[in-house]
């Protein structure tokens, strides 16, 4: 059996990975894409919304997908914090909106709620009609060999395709990332998070919401129609038990607890819980491979950041291809590899790191770091330049964006 040939072959069809495959095959890299989901195959129930903010909106409409989401999104205003206790509530402290936006558009907002499988639709739609795109779908990456001038890949039908250049986009257990030997690190938070959609008694007004407690964070993302995604963090068994208990019981533990903080909540779709863990990869490439999204990084998911880290990721190393494409150069070369991964080391783990930081300082009791998140609140919400970076870094639409993250008048 002859090998397949490629320039680029993509390994996981999820957000990350066919984002990144439509914006090379729209720039006329020809790309494969090889996922282990049946396209034609009853897909499992999926809780996760993504929060997808302002850069990586701007990166959904350079692919052509936010078209497809028309209608089918919640507008995102704002986000609030409370601090709290056992059994208090603060006051609610507004962090930053879209007014905080810099450089703010006519009707421009921080981002955009998208339920998972709306996304993933969407996503599998274009990459079915894309020229200069081949998916195929069910298969399972297995192995690969590198050389100077490409890399082989082997399925597990012992299928072979040949590329200049490898993408592991498949997920936190990335087997990309085994193959090529790269360690990660991190640690297990020993918590868990329950996520359920939830109708609300009273309008969310497009405000993201998050009460800090001891045990951990409980937080409200706006869902269309007066609906939000609701992440409890919890001590590791106790998401797993309330995900498995009936509806009602589980609205009776939420309105006990937080009807006062978000309004009488009423369960909507199914439950879940999966383990808070902090990995990242030691590296995000190697020879003739690079890592993106969840194969660098699993972080925690407070802030929404995962996803976007993930665009960012596919933004940068889409910068980094098509330089060396234009310059006439080797797209899977040590040089094209090390520019992407030296633009994206030092945020992406800033970025994970922040996020544990602010788990650590947010998720405890202690008289000492009471005073140092209440002033970080407060210095949020009545300072102006603080409000307008937060604003920025959060949506990430400040300054030294890629290409595909800039306002479409820009690049």
């Amino acid at each position: 059996m002859s090998a397949k040939e490629t320039e680029v072959l993509v390994i996981g069809a999820g957000p990350a990975g066919a984002s990144l495959a439509l914006a090379l095959a729209k720039a006329g890299i020809e790309t494969l894409v090889v996922d282990a989901r049946d396209p034609k195959g009853t897909r499992p129930q999926d809780t996760r919304n993504y929060a997808v903010v302002t850069g990586s909106w701007r990166l959904l409409e350079r692919i052509g997908i936010a078209p497809a989401l028309e209608g089918q999104t919640q507008p995102l205003h704002g986000l609030e914090a409370t601090d709290g206790g056992t059994h208090w509530f603060g006051q609610p402290h507004v962090l930053f909106d879209d007014e905080d936006l810099p450089d703010r558009e006519d009707g421009e907002t921080l981002g955009h709620m998208v339920e998972a499988p709306v996304l993933q639709a969407a996503l599998d739609a274009a990459m079915a009609e894309q020229e200069g795109l081949t998916l195929l779908a069910p298969a399972r990456f297995s192995s690969y060999e590198a050389g100077p001038r490409g890399v082989t890949v082997t399925l597990e039908s012992d299928e072979t395709i040949h590329a200049r250049l490898l993408i592991g986009a498949d997920g936190v257990n990335s087997p990309v990332r085994e193959a090529a030997g790269i360690q990660t690190e991190g640690r297990d938070y020993q918590k868990s998070v329950f996520a359920a959609n939830v109708t609300l008694s009273r309008p969310h007004d497009g405000i993201a919401r998050q009460l800090f407690t001891p045990e951990g964070p409980f937080a409200t993302l706006p869902l269309r129609g007066d609906r939000a995604n609701l992440a409890w963090y919890m001590k590791r068994g106790a998401a797993e038990a309330l995900a498995k208990m009936t509806p009602e019981a589980v609205e009776a533990e939420l309105n006990h607890r937080f009807a006062d903080f978000a309004g009488e909540m009423k369960i909507d779709g199914p439950m879940g819980s999966y383990p808070l863990i902090l990995k990242i990869a030691e590296h995000m490439v190697d020879t003739r491979v690079a890592l993106v999204g969840d194969a660098v990084r699993r972080i925690n998911p407070l802030a929404g950041q995962g996803l976007n880290q993930g665009f960012r990721d596919i933004a940068a190393l889409y910068d980094a291809i098509m330089d060396a494409d234009r310059a006439g150069l080797d797209i899977g070369s040590e040089q094209t590899l090390s520019a992407y991964q030296a633009s994206r080391r030092f945020g992406a783990n800033t970025a994970a790191l922040g996020m544990d930081v602010i788990d650590r300082l947010f998720s405890n009791d202690s008289m000492l770091t009471k005073p140092v998140r209440s002033l970080g609140m407060l210095a949020a919400e009545r300072i102006a330049p603080v409000r307008k970076r937060l604003a920025g870094i959060a949506s990430a639409s400040s300054e030294g964006l890629p290409s595909l993250m800039q306002p479409l008048d820009a690049a």
